[in-house]
């Protein structure tokens, strides 16, 4: 995905920095990850808000990075004709939501060549109903590259897994969520180089053995 797609990802999909059930009733973490994406394993985290907020946004998001590879595999798997970067950035989105493009009908139209039917058939997934906004921007990603904008929230969550939605604890800016999605670089320390022995060194060495040769001899 693109920068501005992986952005907009995070948008729709918001922060939670503890486990919490999303509108199936099925525990996730982070940004959007369940069981079903590998470990962690949201049902076992322990619940409720983290003392170190800092650190498990991290952590959410290197769960994300992991997460993503394989929902943009599925996608380069099931559409079969050639992509722009905000049809991919749309279809991954779309994917990572509902897992359903190899059987989603958009995924047909679009190998089919027919795009305008394939931006429609977004719609046709929009359970539960307030689903809704999300699936109009990414049909109007997929259609116009519009990225939606604004900043990325970051919600709390109770010890039952009930998010509170009526005001996030925090707002990250796309720099601050693009610099979480690159790992640090490791600095290694730069090992000196060997100095070369002086010359003088090698001339007195030299001098020795001569000299050792003369008396044996």
């Amino acid at each position: 995905m693109s920068d501005r797609g992986l952005v907009a990802l995070i948008r729709h999909e918001g922060i939670v920095p503890g486990p919490y059930r999303d509108v199936k009733n099925i525990w996730t973490f982070g940004i959007g990850h369940t069981a079903a994406a590998g470990l962690p394993d949201p049902g076992t985290m322990q619940r409720g808000m983290p003392a170190d907020i800092d650190a498990r946004v991290r952590e959410a998001f290197q769960v994300f990075r992991s997460d993503l590879a394989r929902y943009e595999a599925g996608v380069l798997r099931a559409v079969k004709v050639p992509l722009e970067p905000h049809e991919f950035d749309a279809l991954v989105s779309f994917h990572y939501n509902t897992g359903g493009i190899a059987k989603a009908a958009l995924t047909r139209h679009l190998n089919a060549g027919n795009r305008a039917a394939a931006a429609t058939a977004f719609l046709g997934w929009l359970k539960p109903a307030a689903i809704r906004p999300r699936r109009e921007a990414e049909r109007d990603l997929f259609a116009s590259g519009l990225y939606p904008a604004g900043t990325i929230s970051v919600w709390s969550v109770d010890r039952n897994g009930w998010v509170d939605f009526s005001r996030p604890i925090r707002r990250l800016t796309e720099d601050d969520a693009l610099a979480l999605l690159r790992p640090t670089p490791v600095l290694r320390p730069s090992v000196p180089a060997a100095r070369p022995e002086p010359a003088i060194g090698w001339l007195a060495r030299l001098t020795a053995v001569f000299f050792t040769l003369i008396r044996r001899a």
